[in-house]
């Protein structure tokens, strides 16, 4: 009877080890366009978010975490973002506000980029289970070619700060800033490997 119960216990604990593993905290969906090889992009303008939360920060946030992420894993060169900015205000384009073909072909030869980095903050709240509370969030993220205003990647992508390690021992859950830090990890992962 010993050795049963033993046995019980030990399938529960090594079945709970491998419950994070098997949940992902990140649910994203992403498109590559396949005719494009990305090797011809070399340098990119990130432009303003668009905010579609109650949080007036979010997409600032999230522009300078995705600026910091593009540089560190070395995928493109990043055009400094005042720059940019200063780009946009030349053009009389509001931030966040769509551009047009003939404004992004313009934007692309004045900052002599490739492409831009250009996105939407779509959520940002606070959910709860029972007593335990975390926040969730939801992004898209496009890179688009300045000449031709061609969509090559995009990337859409709901974050969760929710941890069932955190919830059982009474932890608090992850920050935003954690989650869509990791969120923008996952996303740009999904552009998958560039070409030499």
């Amino acid at each position: 009877m010993k050795n049963t119960f033993s046995k019980v216990i030990l399938t529960l604990l090594g079945l709970l080890l491998l419950l994070p593993g098997c949940a992902s905290r990140n649910k994203l969906d992403s498109f590559l366009r396949e005719e494009v090889n990305l090797a011809y992009v070399k340098s990119v303008g990130v432009l303003p978010f668009e905010n579609n939360t109650s949080d007036p920060y979010a997409a600032k946030r999230c522009r300078e975490i995705l600026m910091t992420e593009v540089m560190a894993s070395g995928l493109f060169e990043v055009v400094e973002k005042g720059v940019v900015d200063s780009a946009l205000r030349t053009e009389a384009v509001d931030a966040g506000a769509a551009i047009d073909a003939v404004t992004l072909r313009r934007l692309g030869q004045r900052l002599g980029v490739e492409a831009f980095i250009m996105g939407s903050m779509d959520s940002i709240g606070e959910s709860r289970s029972g007593n335990y509370s975390y926040t969730e969030l939801t992004m898209s993220i496009r890179l688009v070619d300045s000449e031709k205003s061609l969509v090559l990647w995009q990337a859409s992508g709901r974050g969760s700060g929710y941890s069932i390690w955190d919830r059982l021992f009474g932890l608090g859950s992850r920050d935003s800033f954690q989650i869509t830090l990791e969120l923008i990890r996952s996303l740009l992962r999904s552009m998958g490997e560039r070409p030499a």
